[in-house]
């Protein structure tokens, strides 16, 4: 007797179930529908499995294992610190599953439909979910697209055990002795930063004129002072050619003003961006817009060109940012409930968790002149906190970008300890309407880096207290 395959009627189909996707579903289940989410792999994404999640966990591994060893400007010192990497894993390994069962609860609770598999379009009210055993077809009234992105593999890096994308770089089984990192981006200084701090030779080759090339150059120039401390190699304006794996490592070959050169390396990891997970889905069938780059099209409310079908996250135009994907997730759910939200991402924060933190939400200076508006920039050093020279980590500065008729603030970066808890107090203030008064005029905890940000606000008034 042979089973048909009955369709499945579901309100709201999500695919994907990373941070954009997951929220979205418990969001569209909160409003009152009926919701299945769809991954052929974990609950969480690439975010909570193979990224955000747990390159922040060996980053703390890396920054405890090089506090470890003492600081005799303190007066402490220590002898003999050892490192037991396979310990470091399994710890990493348990903050992420606490995360990820955490996100299944979550599902679960809010009586989200869970299933494992590979989704492709039929129809714009139909998908079918695959597994290795079977095929399920689904009818929906409304879809929301959210299955993220991949690392690009670039030509003659072709990734293996020694040719490491940003995954296989986090579940390595011990530490390398030697690491080429390819891009000096977020996510190569961040990688390449925590196993400096374990103690592996790091040479990180850019092919721009600066590390870190999205934030501003004086917020990079306090990171790459800390690296050259860390006796962290930076090679800008290479251009990586090619790797030759041997059996215990590899040779990559590069060009720099002209000449080539060669460095070897227990592995090489290349990170130098990624890309949209939108082939493989039948997005054709339905017809569904991408720009040149492969990114989904979409409206303020996440809709793409099809009334019924909603995409987030890394698949649209913007940062790959978890938290992007996350406030997408919501506004999509919201729109599908008949709710006037749409998508402003002028307080949308983007963090780098190197050393010192960097953080940006809002307009930079440039940015703000650019868009026509007359502003003051006020800078306030982290040398002048007490907090902060009582943590030893001084380093850095906040800066604030005010209108000069009213003082609204409109824009903050950061570089600093602690720079990405810090800057959720500006993103608020940009996104109530705050002027450099109303945070000046708000007591702030003594001593505290929060300190900074009322400083800042002092500085762009004119009436600084502890800067002259």
């Amino acid at each position: 007797m042979v089973v048909g395959d009955f369709p499945i009627e579901v309100d709201t189909l999500v695919i994907g179930a990373g941070p954009g996707g997951y929220v979205a579903a418990i969001r569209a289940a909160q409003l009152g529908q009926k919701v299945t989410i769809a991954d052929k792999g974990a609950l969480g994404g690439v975010c909570l499995n193979v990224g955000c999640i747990p390159s922040k966990a060996l980053i703390q591994a890396g920054h405890l294992a090089q506090q470890a060893h003492g600081n005799e400007e303190l007066g402490i010192k220590t002898e003999n610190v050892t490192v037991d990497f396979s310990k470091v894993q399994e710890w990493k390994g348990s903050v992420v599953k606490k995360l990820t069962s955490g996100v299944e609860g979550l599902l679960k609770g809010n009586k989200v439909d869970i299933v494992k598999g590979e989704v492709y379009f039929v129809d714009k009210n139909t998908a079918k979910i695959m597994d290795e055993k079977k095929s399920q077809t689904y009818t929906f009234n409304n879809c929301i697209i959210a299955t993220g992105s991949t690392p690009i593999e670039i030509p003659n890096f072709k990734f293996s055990d020694r040719v490491l994308d940003s995954t296989g770089a986090l579940n390595l089984k011990e530490i390398p002795k030697k690491m080429v990192v390819i891009g000096g981006g977020y996510i190569g200084t961040e990688l390449g930063t925590a196993y400096a701090n374990f103690g592996t030779e790091i040479v990180v080759l850019e092919g721009a004129k600066e590390i870190l090339g999205g934030f501003e150059k004086q917020m990079s120039q306090v990171v790459k002072k800390r690296l050259k401390k860390k006796d962290v190699t930076i090679i800008t304006e290479a251009m990586a050619k090619g790797v030759e794996e041997t059996k215990d490592g590899v040779k990559v070959t590069y060009e720099v003003k002209g000449k080539e050169e060669t460095v070897e390396a227990d592995y090489v990891l290349v990170t130098v961006g990624r890309r949209p997970n939108t082939e493989d889905l039948g997005l054709e069938q339905v017809g569904i817009e991408k720009d040149d780059r492969g990114l989904i099209k979409i409206d303020k409310q996440c809709r793409t060109n099809m009334d019924n079908i909603y995409a987030i996250g890394d698949i649209v135009a913007g940062p790959p940012l978890a938290h992007k994907a996350s406030y997408e997730g919501k506004i999509a759910a919201e729109a599908i409930s008949g709710e006037k939200a749409e998508i402003d991402y002028l307080s949308l924060p983007a963090v780098v968790f190197s050393d010192p933190e960097l953080a940006t939400v809002g307009y930079t200076e440039q940015e703000a002149k650019d868009a026509g508006y007359d502003v003051k920039a006020a800078k306030f050093p982290f040398a002048a906190n007490g907090r902060a020279l009582s943590l030893n980590d001084s380093d850095g500065f906040m800066k604030l970008i005010t209108r000069k008729d009213d003082g609204l603030v409109i824009g903050a970066q950061i570089a600093g300890p602690n720079a990405s808890d810090m800057i959720s107090e500006l993103g608020l203030a940009i996104e109530a309407g705050m002027t450099a008064e109303d945070i000046a005029l708000t007591i702030h905890a003594h001593p505290t880096l929060g300190e900074i940000t009322m400083e800042a606000a002092e500085v762009a008034l004119g009436t600084p207290i502890h800067m002259l």
